[in-house]
């Protein structure tokens, strides 16, 4: 494998991380153990698999897409613990990680296949 695509699913796994350690430690002030730990490692590993996986099969489009909606995701993730004072927006934040990610893979996913769809179709025609 190409030492730059692991440079660029190791930095993104390190990014998401920090980012989870900051967000829960920091933001919340919440205790972490372990399996916290290993919960956002975990996590981690696999989103920096998926966009090393994406840049390593040359899905240049989903790997875009990918990374726009795990952008998304940790606003949203931040916002809800800053702005839900009620007593949910720490449930609400990291279940919002969770699936904001989990949407954003599966739409990248569909997106380019159809732009390799539209690809083929064109290069029939010719």
């Amino acid at each position: 494998m190409d030492s730059k695509l692991w440079k660029i699913g190791f930095f993104t796994g390190l990014t998401s991380f920090v980012l989870l350690i900051l967000g829960i430690r920091t933001i919340l002030g919440t205790e972490l153990t372990f399996k916290n730990y290993l919960a956002f490692g975990v996590f981690s590993l696999t989103v920096g698999i998926i966009a090393a996986v994406m840049l390593f099969y040359n899905m240049k489009i989903a790997y875009r897409v990918f990374m726009v909606a795990l952008v998304l995701a940790f606003a949203e993730f931040f916002r809800s613990f800053l702005m839900n004072t009620d007593g949910f927006g720490d449930v609400i934040g990291v279940l919002s990680l969770y699936m904001i990610t989990s949407f954003g893979f599966g739409v990248a996913i569909i997106v380019q296949f159809i732009v390799i769809a539209i690809r083929k179709m064109k290069r029939k025609e010719s």
